[in-house]
């Protein structure tokens, strides 16, 4: 039987036009070689080709490279493939160009030609994200026992349930079965089994819903193995040199604008610059955050109390601090002192964390990492303003720790310069 099967995309002109290296040299060649060739061109095809048109040429090269394959690697990632995340990525990669021109103090280049690949990647992206959503978006088949039918109605894939253990000659990307469930009959066992012998993946329930919505579900959360969810302590190690260098080499740039924005909340309202409160960091441990103070002096006199959507304790300025996120900034010296870092799960208040501890099955287990200033869970789903939200937060918290690795810091990175240019999750 499974010899019928096929999976979707697998025809050989369906490989090649869909195969990463097809779509490399077809990017290279619109988004590199047309501009470059235009240029000469433009010039009245010189005998000797120019070191700005060499310097452009190599420059743009580099920035396509690292883009493509920057957004290769985040493909594994849910939300990376709309354009709202493409365009910071490419303004990143050819920034880049730029600031090692400006370090280098190299002027022989050609800025047309960079703004030309810039302009010819971004319409290459869009083409590219358009045709994806049409004919890339994951079709599944679901095997109609346990809790793969949650998958039904899923925006992130095109579903279908089956009726009986045959693909019917339809080609899927997937199969998604419950492999937990104690009801799945032999004759579906068999068939996913088939599946498998045909190349055709199967995947298990919750793997597929957590690489669809970027979150653990904490029902699932003791399907997995807890030691092969601990974070490597190589990469931890890593990641906390980098951030030092990070925050030293850029304090002649990000220290003024604190102490103008500490200025600006004395001159409007009396009271502290900085807002220190004592939160819970990694093994559960307490230490006190640095904040520019963004309420009114005392406003939590009554409780700890979650942020809410035009909170009438927020100053006016300080409704700007948190939009820029200028207000995280002070931060910067809690990840120096080694109680933070630059990407995590947001720190909670003791209050907080001891009362959703008591509700929220493994909520412990999110101090495994730093806390940090940015993190999955906001670049999500933003603040949060309720108890109800928090678990939808622990969520994506534990994904987070589950896939810690630099890739997924360079995308929160990405998306979180998408979150201050558009105020999404500002409060």
């Amino acid at each position: 039987m499974h010899n019928s099967f096929q999976r979707r995309h697998s025809r050989w002109y369906e490989i090649i036009v869909f195969s990463y290296t097809f779509q490399f040299i077809l990017g290279w060649l619109f988004v590199v070689a047309l501009p470059s060739l235009y240029h000469w061109w433009w010039l009245g095809f010189p005998s000797r080709i120019q070191d700005s048109q060499i310097n452009a040429f190599i420059a743009n090269t580099v920035a396509f490279t690292f883009s493509y394959w920057t957004l290769r690697k985040f493909k594994r990632f849910p939300g990376t493939r709309t354009l709202s995340f493409i365009l910071p990525t490419l303004t990143i990669s050819w920034f880049m160009m730029f600031t090692v021109f400006l370090f280098l103090r190299e002027k022989a280049y050609a800025r047309q030609v960079l703004l030309y690949s810039f302009t010819l990647a971004f319409v290459w992206a869009f083409i590219a994200t358009l045709l994806g959503q049409r004919y890339r978006k994951p079709k599944l088949a679901i095997v109609p026992f346990g809790r793969a039918c949650e998958l039904v109605d899923s925006p992130q894939a095109i579903t279908e349930i089956l009726t009986r253990p045959d693909l019917e000659g339809r080609r899927y990307d997937g199969v998604v079965a419950d492999l937990y469930t104690e009801d799945l009959p032999d004759e579906w066992e068999r068939f996913l089994a088939a599946c498998t012998l045909a190349r055709i993946p199967v995947f298990h329930t919750q793997q597929l819903i957590e690489s669809l919505t970027g979150r653990v579900k904490i029902e699932h959360l003791s399907e997995n193995i807890f030691g092969t969810l601990l974070p490597s302590s190589f990469y931890s190690c890593w990641k906390r040199f980098f951030e030092t260098i990070i925050i030293l080499f850029s304090l002649p740039c990000w220290l003024p604008i604190v102490l103008i924005a500490g200025i600006a909340i004395k001159l409007e309202s009396k009271g502290p610059i900085f807002f220190i409160q004592e939160r819970v960091g990694q093994r559960n441990k307490d230490f006190k955050v640095i904040k520019l103070r963004t309420m009114c002096t005392n406003s939590e006199k009554k409780g700890a109390q979650f942020a809410q959507t035009n909170d009438p304790r927020i100053t006016c300025i300080g409704k700007f601090l948190r939009k820029t996120r200028i207000d995280e900034l002070p931060q910067f010296f809690n990840v120096l002192k080694g109680e933070m870092s630059l990407i995590g799960p947001r720190p909670e208040q003791r209050a907080f964390a001891n009362q959703f501890d008591e509700q929220i099955p493994f909520y412990t287990y999110r101090h495994t990492v730093k806390p940090g200033i940015t993190g999955w869970a906001q670049v999500n789903q933003g603040y949060v303003a309720n108890a109800d939200d928090t678990q939808v937060k622990i969520e994506y918290d534990f994904y987070y720790i589950k896939n810690f690795s630099l890739w997924l810091d360079i995308l929160i990175v990405v998306k979180t310069i998408r979150t201050i240019v558009t105020g999404f999750g500002a409060r």
